[in-house]
């Protein structure tokens, strides 16, 4: 059975944003609750369990209910779920994937036609802000004088302060996805009044500078890479998100920083990470079993932790409901949502890829590459990435036949090998074209299973754009590369329905920023919106 961290106590912050909420960062329900829930180490490990809760499931009392409600979207909560929300906004808006789904709300990622008004983009942000408010509850009842003040010495005392650094950690990693999404949202931490305290915004270079520096300053208190719990953040996840900082960090302020992108990159490298010899085995149900590859995980329990977000959206919306040999190929007897596939553009980085030989091109054999109609699930191919089949071939239990039980990896070595060649073919220094290229290569070695697929040292940086695209896609980064690279807005690439256009077409540059959502901006006049909307 996997290791997970389900919230079991009802004691701490019971907050339930209704859109989004003024008072971002909200005091207990109960005090002498607060009081009891942290008065013993274990009761600090419940309470560290529902922050990273907060971004494995949308409530913590159950699948009908959302810590982030949307009346926007009616009685069903489930797109309030972080990667459901997150993977909407990173890989709709691009040519990996569009939806038959007919949402106006949902259809407006792929046409850039959305609104500060729309519930999808509300759900996101006010989900990422929900951990940061259980983060900072957390951090504030787990300062130095808060220990020493309820007695914790020795091991406990020690335990404790690692807790407190992974939640700043977790913080810190949602600021950093408001950060790329929205650019200026609001800002809070534990320093702040808890009630009634609107918070104030944040510049988005002031915030990329906050992030940096809390990543930093919590280095020495996580624990070593590879020795924390499972699915719990250690030093290497904030190296690997200072990595990813820097290698957007010309996106984000205007200045590069690749050498502090190779830096960080060779550091998590360095940790004794390695590939996972099987590709197709990252994204399978138990991914979390003999995997020395991902860096930190969000972990899913279809008995323990029932989510219609996470991997079993990522599942199920990827199957049509009308073929059982391919739902249990895939570990979903009782799914399909006929939803999201891709545009031609993904299969088509692998070339030829009916009979590639590049194992990473996961599709289903046969289908309709062509996307004559948006809401037609059989125009797309279908991605067969994510399983809920274990590496075995077996079905884990599931009590609905829908429900996954895989891990999503939000950090993997494969990224931090793809951020160091990036980075020094755009002219950061401290690293090297020849280890570059054996990195490269040593993804196409993997993907192939021989050195057929490597590449030589002229590889461009589209070449590298591409690489990243046929190891990463539908991990939430298409978005943001396509940002980093020129081409998320412009007219000079292009797939199909982009902006509504059946071939395609270039829209604003306003684009690549979400809107603040409105609800927050009539409860928080301390926020400007985004320019354009």
């Amino acid at each position: 059975m996997k290791m997970r961290y389900i919230y079991i106590s009802t004691m701490l912050v019971a907050t339930v944003f209704t859109s989004c909420h003024k008072d971002l960062d909200l005091a207990p329900a109960n005090s002498t609750n607060a009081e009891a829930q942290y008065s013993t180490a274990l009761g600090y490990k419940q309470a560290l369990a529902k922050v990273y809760g907060s971004y494995s499931l949308i409530s913590s009392t159950g699948v009908g209910n959302s810590d982030v409600y949307q009346p926007g979207l009616g009685g069903d909560q489930a797109p309030t779920d972080f990667i459901r929300g997150y993977w909407n906004m990173q890989e709709l808006t691009t040519d990996e994937a569009v939806c038959a789904w007919n949402d106006p709300n949902l259809q407006s990622y792929h046409n850039f036609s959305w609104t500060s008004s729309n519930p999808l983009i509300t759900a996101v942000y006010a989900r990422c802000l929900f951990q940061i408010t259980v983060c900072n509850e957390f951090i504030r009842e787990s300062s130095d004088a808060k220990i020493a003040a309820r007695g914790f010495t020795g091991a406990e005392a020690t335990d404790i302060k690692h807790y407190r650094a992974e939640a700043r950690f977790l913080r810190a990693y949602q600021y950093w996805v408001l950060a790329d999404l929205f650019g200026n949202p609001p800002f809070v931490t534990e320093k702040d009044p808890i009630g009634k305290y609107i918070p104030p915004q944040i510049k988005r270079a002031d915030l990329f500078n906050y992030i940096e520096t809390e990543l930093k300053e919590i280095d020495p208190e996580l624990v070593a890479p590879r020795s924390n719990e499972y699915a719990r953040a250690d030093q290497a996840a904030a190296w690997a998100l200072l990595a990813r900082l820097y290698l957007n960090a010309e996106t984000y302020i205007g200045t590069p920083k690749y050498t502090e992108a190779i830096t960080y990159a060779s550091k998590v490298i360095g940790a004794g990470y390695t590939l996972l010899d099987n590709y197709s085995n990252l994204f399978k149900s138990d991914n979390n079993l003999n995997n020395n590859e991902v860096i930190l995980a969000i972990a899913y329990d279809a008995e323990r932790s029932q989510n219609y977000g996470g991997t079993t959206f990522l599942i199920n919306s990827a199957h049509a409901n009308n073929d059982l040999t391919d739902l249990n190929d895939f570990g979903i007897p009782k799914g399909g949502w006929l939803g999201n596939r891709a545009t031609k553009n993904l299969p088509m980085t692998f070339g030829d890829y009916t009979g590639n030989t590049d194992k990473r091109a996961l599709f289903k054999s046969s289908g309709n590459i062509e996307v004559g109609s948006v809401l037609n699930f059989s125009n797309g191919l279908e991605v067969h990435k994510f399983s809920n089949i274990t590496s075995d071939g077996l079905i884990p239990s599931s009590p609905n036949g829908v429900l996954a039980n895989t891990d999503f990896p939000l950090f993997r070595l494969a990224e931090m090998y793809l951020t160091y060649i990036e980075a020094v073919k755009r002219g950061g220094t401290g690293g090297n074209t020849i280890t570059a290229l054996s990195y490269f290569n040593g993804l196409r070695y993997r993907a192939y299973g021989n050195t057929s697929g490597n590449v030589g040292s002229n590889y461009t940086l589209d070449d590298i754009l591409n690489e990243r695209q046929r190891e990463l896609y539908w991990e939430c980064f298409r978005r943001t590369d396509l940002i980093r690279f020129g081409k998320f807005t412009s007219s000079t690439y292009l797939w199909p329905w982009k902006g509504s256009v059946a071939d395609g077409t270039g829209v604003d540059d306003h684009y690549k920023l979400f809107p603040i959502p409105s609800a927050d901006r009539i409860s928080n006049t301390n926020l400007k919106q985004n320019d354009g909307y």
